[in-house]
């Protein structure tokens, strides 16, 4: 067994706040069908995956190949920091 590193990436996220959907939207292109907002103000985001789910407070991040995927606050915090 090896240990390994992340390789240090920078990316672009945005965080979903529930007042913020024209930035959401601008943010993943939204003409395309990466998101979908929903009655309870949540965001169903179309990852490479299949479909997942973005609570008030989520991170919405964009991967390294354009891709979208939301992330828990808790898990954001641990592993980014602003650059």
């Amino acid at each position: 067994m090896a240990k390994y590193r992340k390789k240090p990436v920078v990316i672009d996220a945005i965080k979903w706040t529930g007042e913020n959907r024209k930035q959401i939207s601008d943010f993943t292109g939204t003409g395309t069908r990466e998101v979908v907002f929903m009655m309870d103000m949540s965001v169903v985001i179309h990852t490479l995956e299949g479909d997942m789910k973005a609570n008030m407070g989520d991170w919405i991040i964009k991967g390294v190949k354009g891709e979208f995927y939301p992330c828990k606050p808790d898990i954001f915090e641990a592993t980014y920091e602003a650059a």
